[in-house]
């Protein structure tokens, strides 16, 4: 599949209905395409199984009551959506975007509690999120923007609101040759990359930053996971930029990013080590188990 995402062949699932892939739209005066109340999870379906599909599922429901709404398909629905959409469309390998929001109706303004709320689920085919980088080393940018205060924000739902500096330090990090950008937090912890959470490794042991202000990702918690099964020491803290200096290896989780190795975070060097190569292998027999 090629082109515009919003011209191609194919099926979309859209409130209870398979839609030809081209009519499946929206009113211009859609509440979330003003105000943001949009929630969406990103997922991976290898040899035709959602990887950990229920718990997308359920943390997609968890998003939206973080926002305030409530989702009108039950989790099973939602399971029984996505499977449906993947075998319209003839895939048994692709990327799944469920994406909830408040539409269009009696009420245009921020508040939006009379407006009815939407759940479509698209697909596509997807390789690699950061192409060859996956072997070479991803080069990041260092962002302008900060992951904000959790006073401030639902940093726990997986919210487009959200996305929004992401974006913002995406095309900055691009426009300096770089594929990403790590950003640092409201207090000037390291955080995460734009759609990606961040491992690091010194002597043998994993460092990865506590995530009290940004989104705990379900490839993170798998990738936890499998660290503590091979009995290596994990760190879950606080790390502070000037650290990165000591750390020798480095790579990003993600569901889109799956386990990419990083060669660059602005001045910092790592090596494509031992370590990630056997974290980015062995995630790929896991989640194709």
């Amino acid at each position: 599949m090629a082109g515009a995402y919003d011209d191609r062949d194919g099926w979309i699932w859209l409130d209870g209905q398979m839609v030809e892939w081209r009519s499946a739209k929206v009113h211009i005066l859609t509440h979330a395409l003003h105000y943001a109340s949009s929630v969406f999870e990103g997922e991976r379906c290898y040899n035709g199984r959602i990887f950990k599909s229920q718990q997308h599922n359920e943390r997609l429901h968890f998003s939206a009551r973080s926002l305030d709404f409530e989702i009108p398909y039950s989790v099973d629905e939602i399971e029984a959506a996505k499977y449906a959409m993947l075998k319209a469309n003839g895939w048994t390998e692709a990327y799944v975007r469920p994406i909830a929001w408040r539409g269009s109706g009696e009420d245009m303004g921020v508040s939006a509690r009379r407006n009815p709320v939407h759940l479509a689920i698209a697909g596509w085919e997807w390789g690699n999120y950061y192409g060859d980088a996956k072997f070479k080393g991803a080069k990041l940018d260092i962002a302008q923007w900060r992951r904000p205060d959790p006073a401030t924000i639902p940093h726990k739902a997986k919210a487009a609101g959200l996305y929004m500096i992401c974006t913002m330090s995406k095309h900055a990090a691009e426009a300096r040759g770089c594929s990403d950008a790590m950003m640092l937090d409201y207090r000037g912890y390291v955080a995460e990359a734009t759609g990606a959470n961040i491992f690091f490794v010194k002597d043998g042991e994993v460092h990865t930053p506590l995530p009290d202000c940004f989104l705990n990702g379900i490839t993170r918690q798998t990738v936890l996971e499998m660290l503590k099964e091979k009995g290596i020491t994990v760190h879950e803290r606080h790390i502070m930029p000037e650290e990165l200096e000591g750390f020798e290896q480095c790579w990003l989780t993600g569901t889109a990013a799956e386990v990419t190795p990083v060669g660059q975070i602005g001045d910092f060097n790592f090596e494509v080590g031992a370590l990630a190569r056997e974290i980015a292998t062995d995630y790929d027999r896991r989640v194709r188990a």
